[in-house]
């Protein structure tokens, strides 16, 4: 059986010829045990329908911003000749968010979150950097826009807490560079917010850490504004809460039944799609 293909869905270009009963992809269905094995793809006249077989689907529904490996459970992972760089992104952005939430919440009386520079340089800054721009090579845009930024941000916080850079020093008084510390997270506060949005069909894990992350960096915002220790608490709290949820995505990505006995759910929240 010999088909042509109106458009390639991610790619916007033309397919012709393909056999599909000799193709690699559809022997690769087959393999999976697919109760409906999908012999023809087609398109409505105007490319807003897509026709799997029997079923159809809107063409925003599969052109969707999670089609990678950001949220593990909800879509099957394509088969590429490289690993998938996003556990590593997120481990360099759990680890900066522990020691810097844990410090605002005053354990073991340290205050001083100079501690942090060398962290958020490296691992959470340039580690997390590399991983997102690895995401572009694997077609996901997501996961490049959130890691490649927060990288970004750990540096320039890493930055501001080295005396060398001359940041601090720089302000007159100690109130001036508080209030440029807030307006500093008041930009991150509104990015974090625009990422949250981005995860309402994707994993409930995922949606939390979003969550977490931005109502963290607001009260940290306020308290900068403020000088409130029980702001800086309080957002130290939901760092936590956002570090341990990233842990688990972290290990929902990496664990599978070859290498762990313990797998992890992914827990798709509803209308999350599905290829």
């Amino acid at each position: 059986m010999s088909d042509t293909l109106p458009q390639d869905l991610e790619k916007g270009q033309t397919a012709h010829n393909i056999d599909y009963n000799s193709s690699t992809e559809y022997d690769h269905i087959q393999s999976n045990g697919a109760p409906n094995p999908i012999t023809k793809i087609t398109t409505s006249p105007n490319g807003d329908i897509v026709y799997l077989g029997n079923q159809s689907f809107h063409r925003h529904e599969l052109l969707n911003a999670f089609a990678g490996d950001l949220n593990p459970g909800i879509h099957h992972t394509p088969h590429r000749p490289m690993g998938n760089p996003v556990p590593l992104g997120l481990s360099g952005f759990a680890v900066c968010c522990f020691v810097v939430s844990m410090v605002n919440m005053g354990a073991r009386d340290v205050t001083n979150v100079k501690i942090i520079a060398s962290c958020s340089l490296f691992f959470g800054g340039v580690i997390e950097v590399i991983a997102g721009l690895w995401c572009l090579v694997i077609e996901n845009t997501f996961a490049a826009t959130a890691l490649g930024s927060y990288g970004g941000f750990w540096m320039s916080y890493g930055a501001i807490n080295i005396d060398a850079f001359g940041i601090v020093s720089s302000y007159e008084t100690t109130e001036e560079f508080n209030n440029a510390m807030g307006i500093f997270l008041i930009a991150w506060f509104i990015f974090s917010f625009i990422m949250w949005v981005c995860t309402f069909k994707a994993t409930w894990p995922f949606f939390f850490l979003f969550l977490f992350l931005w109502t963290f960096i607001l009260m940290l915002a306020i308290g900068a504004f403020t000088g409130s220790t029980g702001c800086n608490k309080a957002g130290g709290a939901l760092g936590i809460l956002a570090t341990f949820t990233a842990f688990y995505i972290i290990l929902a990505g990496t664990a599978t039944p070859e290498n762990s006995y313990i797998p992890i759910r992914s827990f798709p929240m509803p209308g999350a799609p599905r290829i």
